[in-house]
């Protein structure tokens, strides 16, 4: 079959978590389909990345969207009903390419990463879609409106009642959709949402393997450091756990690593000699294998947490919250501790770090645990099903 698929942003590097999926769910569809692949873009791209893609892409286009024409769209979106961030990735030139290539790849299947990029084939019924919502973008918006200054409080309450209007509509017009955990689908207000298929990430456990290393850092925290739920967790670790562990063991040091830290975050390695903040990595590996534990008291957000399967299939004990667990799905105790406040946190982190067989046991649980559960090839069987199936039934 030939497949288009439509993504807001070129699905590599994989320093977030919608390229990370795209990718491999991707990659491995064009073993079976040939894949047209379409992506936009508010920022120049690397050839080189581009290349890399053709390894499995027999067709890619990528459209630059200019910023000021994004900010003329976003202007114009306060006068409709269209959310924000489908505003912000829509664009008329963008519209005549995708038509374009319609016309001349004529797919028999369109493949949509997030609500972001429907509006480009909302209205062509012809076409089977399949829409991977990821996860519940209203649902995250609803959590952050919570954390904003309350002057910006309108507009985020706004936009997250666009946003369930959209993903609503979009339910209604697309042939399947997928989302990322069964508590996203739980999130979604449709009334059929229990019709949505759950296909989890996987992990590449080829490329995260164990290493035999000596970790020089107590604590490691990992992701996309300009995505607000992951500043707002690790703030909270810094601010409100990390003093507490530190009443008694004064010398607990913490890594950061990852894309793009905002200032807030550099910040913390500047009044603080035991943090470092790495930016982007070359090979997150690295970081993963230079720490004790990993923590991550997420306390808003969405989604699966690919953090969490990366370090489990490290073979590195995790700590983390109930809502980042739940889309996760590891027994609590056994494969994953679960902290609920600063004071549990704290007592997890401690016990961990005296404790290295209990380090051990965890970390052992949670490898065998996401490499049981997690797998790129079952996910893309799935979608692939649906591929197949053409229209709904």
């Amino acid at each position: 079959m030939r497949v288009l698929v439509l993504l807001s942003r070129v699905p590599y590097p994989l320093e977030k978590g919608d390229k990370l999926r795209a990718y491999h769910l991707i990659s491995r569809l064009a073993r079976k389909h040939e894949v047209f692949l379409f992506c936009l873009s508010d920022t120049a791209t690397d050839p080189a990345h581009i290349e890399h893609l053709r390894k499995f892409c027999k067709h890619i286009e990528v459209v630059r969207i200019p910023r000021w024409r994004i900010l003329l769209k976003l202007f114009a979106a306060v006068f409709s009903r269209l959310p924000f961030q489908v505003a912000y990735f829509h664009n008329a030139m963008a519209q005549r390419r995708v038509d374009r290539a319609i016309a001349e790849f004529k797919p028999d299947h369109v493949f949509c990463q997030l609500v972001r990029t429907t509006e480009y084939v909302r209205h062509r019924y012809e076409l089977p879609k399949t829409l991977d919502y990821m996860d519940t973008l209203s649902k995250g918006m609803e959590r952050r409106t919570e954390n904003v200054p309350f002057y910006l409080r309108p507009i985020f309450h706004a936009e997250t009642r666009r946003l369930i209007r959209y993903e609503n509509l979009m339910f209604d017009l697309f042939d399947h959709t997928v989302i990322i955990s069964a508590q996203d689908r739980d999130y979604i207000y449709h009334p059929h949402r229990d019709r949505m298929a759950v296909v989890p990430n996987g992990v590449d456990t080829e490329h995260f393997t164990p290493q035999q290393l000596d970790p020089h850092y107590d604590l490691l925290f990992t992701g996309n450091m300009n995505y607000p739920p992951n500043i707002d967790s690790v703030l909270y670790l810094v601010r409100h756990v990390l003093p507490i562990v530190r009443r008694k063991r004064p010398g607990t040091s913490l890594l950061i690593s990852g894309v793009d830290p905002t200032p807030a975050v550099r910040d913390l390695a500047r009044t603080d000699t035991l943090i470092e903040v790495t930016g982007w990595v070359r090979d997150i590996r690295t970081s993963y294998a230079a720490a004790r534990i990993f923590v991550a008291p997420m306390q808003i957000g969405t989604g699966l947490q690919n953090k969490l399967l990366e370090a489990m299939a490290m073979r590195i004990p995790c700590i983390t919250s109930a809502l980042a667990n739940n889309a996760v799905g590891a027994e609590p105790g056994v494969s994953i501790l679960i902290g609920d406040g600063p004071e549990e946190y704290a007592e997890h982190i401690l016990r961990l770090l005296e404790t290295p067989t209990e380090r051990q046991r965890l970390a052992d649980n949670g490898y065998a645990f996401v490499r049981r559960q997690f797998d790129w090839d079952r996910a893309a069987e799935a979608l692939d099903g649906m591929i197949g199936m053409g229209r709904r039934v």
